[in-house]
Parts: structure tokens; sequence; C-alpha cells
């Protein structure tokens, strides 16, 4: 699907590395090179042409992603990332609303950039964080959520899309949860934004996280989406010019209102215009259409691999083009450098999800995520390399 417009492909490679981030098409390269070679400014300073066609696609870029997400476009504030962006919520929203005792409802299956700013908040205030238990395809079910809810607890913070077993949480079934409880409901959404259909309003969240560079956008940019009624609250963890309405001799100031007081400095400009054409791009091509494909691929691809003997898939049943494996016996990085020489690119390690081990009982797995420019072709490419494994360790070592 669309592999002509990625120009990596055009060298002998299997790209499955999509979790950790995607490919870019040309469109969006060009964008980018566009403004640094034919309008190169910076934005809302100057009144000369270039700035004014900066500004014009700067500013529209929230329009695209509010329309992308279904939220509103005084919604989304630019951050360089999903990290930033739950940084932001916790340190910049959830250290002023959270007292001492009050609980905080995460899985062991989380990233880390949704688990370590929880873990150092929970040292700054005393907050209470739990595990939500899975069931035993490592899923998160809504009857873990209702059992793991006490009258102490005040958030629920987890990944839409896991990075590891793939898991496709019922968001919109405990956003309502949530509504109900009055449980504010925090999302990271870097592993499906790219990859389906997130609706951030129907789906009752309350701050929705995403990053650029796993959509087909560049690295250095991404998203926070949050319900209008807690920018007056939220406070900016970076402080500095563009994001003040004026400062004093005498040490008064005043911030600016909306999604602009979180955006201090100079912004990463080419990056959000590159985003801008990356969700153009996804939208023309559809992303019902994506998930469908790599559905597709990713149940081919375990269909192909009962053939393959010495081979412990951890995620069989999930609704995502994420499929976790090892060889038995083999070291996860052993076989991606054995799948490497072939040119086929996986991710192996514990893919920033140390406490998964707990839960999995291993602590690496090889990391196989589908996008929409992977091919069956790229699949039966994987599996005829793993039928030769029993002389991976003549290649690696």
């Amino acid at each position: 699907m669309h592999r002509e417009d990625f120009t990596m492909l055009d060298s002998d490679i299997v790209y499955f590395d999509n979790g950790a981030t995607t490919l870019k098409p040309k469109c969006v390269v060009d964008s980018m090179v566009n403004y640094y070679t034919r309008h190169t400014s910076n934005i809302h300073r100057g009144d000369y042409d270039a700035a004014i066609k900066t500004n014009k696609l700067y500013d529209d870029t929230r329009k695209v992603v509010a329309k992308f997400i279904n939220s509103d476009s005084d919604e989304v504030i630019f951050t360089s990332g999903t990290t930033m962006s739950i940084n932001m919520v916790v340190f910049g929203y959830m250290e002023k609303v959270l007292n001492t005792g009050d609980e905080v409802l995460l899985t062991k299956s989380e990233h880390a950039s949704n688990v370590l700013p929880w873990i150092k908040l929970a040292e700054k205030k005393g907050i209470v964080i739990k595990y939500m238990d899975l069931d035993e395809d490592y899923s998160l079910k809504l009857e873990s959520v209702k059992k793991s809810i006490t009258d102490k607890t005040k958030v629920i913070s987890i990944a839409h899309v896991t990075n590891v077993i793939g898991d496709v949480r019922d968001i919109e079934g405990i956003g309502k949860i949530c509504r109900d409880n009055s449980i504010l409901f925090c999302v990271d959404g870097a592993q499906s934004v790219p990859h389906m259909k997130v609706d951030f309003k129907n789906s009752n969240i309350d701050f929705l996280s995403f990053s650029g560079h796993k959509m087909c956008g560049p690295t250095g940019v991404g998203c926070l989406i949050l319900k209008k009624k807690y920018l007056d609250i939220m406070e900016p963890l970076c402080y500095g010019g563009g994001m003040n309405n004026y400062f004093e001799g005498d040490n008064s100031y005043e911030l600016k209102k909306g999604v602009t007081k979180f955006e201090a400095g100079t912004p990463p400009i080419a990056e959000v215009i590159g985003l801008r054409e990356a969700i153009l791009y996804l939208d023309k091509i559809g992303i019902e259409n994506i998930h469908k494909h790599e559905i597709e691929l990713k149940k081919y691809l375990v269909k192909r691999l009962k053939d393959v003997p010495n081979i412990r898939i951890y995620n069989e049943k999930s609704d995502s083009g994420i499929l976790a494996f090892n060889i038995e016996a083999v070291f996860a990085q052993d076989s991606s450098i054995y799948l490497n020489n072939y040119n086929i690119y996986v991710r192996a390690g514990n893919h920033c999800t140390k406490m998964l081990k707990d839960e999995i009982g291993v602590k690496n797995t090889v990391r196989v995520s589908m996008y929409l420019y992977n091919t069956k072709e790229d699949v039966d490419k994987l599996v005829d390399v793993l039928k030769k494994s029993e002389d991976i360790f003549k290649i690696v070592i």
C-alpha cells in the first residue's frame, strides 16, 4: 500500500519497526524542505510574505489535528512528543490537583513514559499507584478496571494500544466508567492514533498524547489534546517568549490564555508543518483502511508462524499490527541481529516496558510492528528467514 511514496523502501529492506518510528513519505519530507528553502521564518513575529505563509501552515495544523481526532482546535497543544505531553499532564496539572493518598490506576504493560512521571509524582506528593490486573492474554478488560476502582481513585492513565502486547483497550467503555465515577482519564495514543480511528470527544478523554514520528511525520513533534476546562488550571513547564502578554520591572507578568501558554520559545516549525502533511496523507488513504490492512497482515503472520518450529508468540489474539515473539533458547537481540543480516528490521529488547516481565515471564522479546506500507511479501520473507534460524549463531557470532 503506497510503498512508492517511501524512498527508504527503494532499497532491499523489510521495515518492521513501526512501533518505534515510521518511515516518512516524500510529501512530508518535501513540505519540510520547502519550509527551509522557500519560506523560512519564525511564527507570529514577521509581517512579510514568507512569515505569513509559515503562520498559515503552522496555525492550520491545529485544525488538521483536531479534525483527525475529533477535538476542537483550541484544545491542541504542540509538544515534542508523547513523553513530553504526559509529563506536562503529570507535573503541570496532576501535581496541582492530586493529594496524598489519591490513587492513580495504571497497568504493568505501560510504556516508561506513562509510568515514571507517576512514580516521581508519588515521591513528591504521596499519591498511590495501583496496577490493574491483565487477563490471560495480557489485555485489560472493563471488569478489571471496574474492580480496581475505589473511592480514592482519581486518575486512570493507560495506553489505548500497548506497544508490546498490542492489545486494544476499550477506551470508550473506560471513558464512560471514568465519567460515571468522576475519574480523570489520560490516554497514551502513541500506538493508536497512527493506526486506527481515535475519537477524543466521544471517548470522554481528558488528556490524549501522541507523537508525529509514529504516524509518518517527523521526529521532535507531537500533541497533547486536553479538554478546554483544564487550560487555565494547568501550569506550563517552560516559560519564555510567545506565551506571555507582558512582564514588567516590578516582576509582574501575565501569561496568555489557551494553548499557546504552553508553547514557549520558537517551536519546531518545520516539524509541525511536516505533521500537518503526514495527517493529510493518512487521511487521504483512510485510517480505517490502514487498520484493516494491518490486521490482515498480523493474522497472516500468525498463520505463517505456525509452520515455524521453536517460535513462542506472546500476543496472538491482540487486534493490532504488533506481534511479540521469541525464538526458543535465543536471546531477543541475537534474533534481531540475525534478521538484520537479511535486511529485515525489527525491534528487540524490553521496549521501554520493563514491568511487563511480571506478566509475560520474560524480559526481552522480538517485536514486529506493521504499517500501511508492509506487505504479505514482507511477512513471507520474515518467515522464510526464521525457518532457517538453526544457523543463527553462525551469523551472529
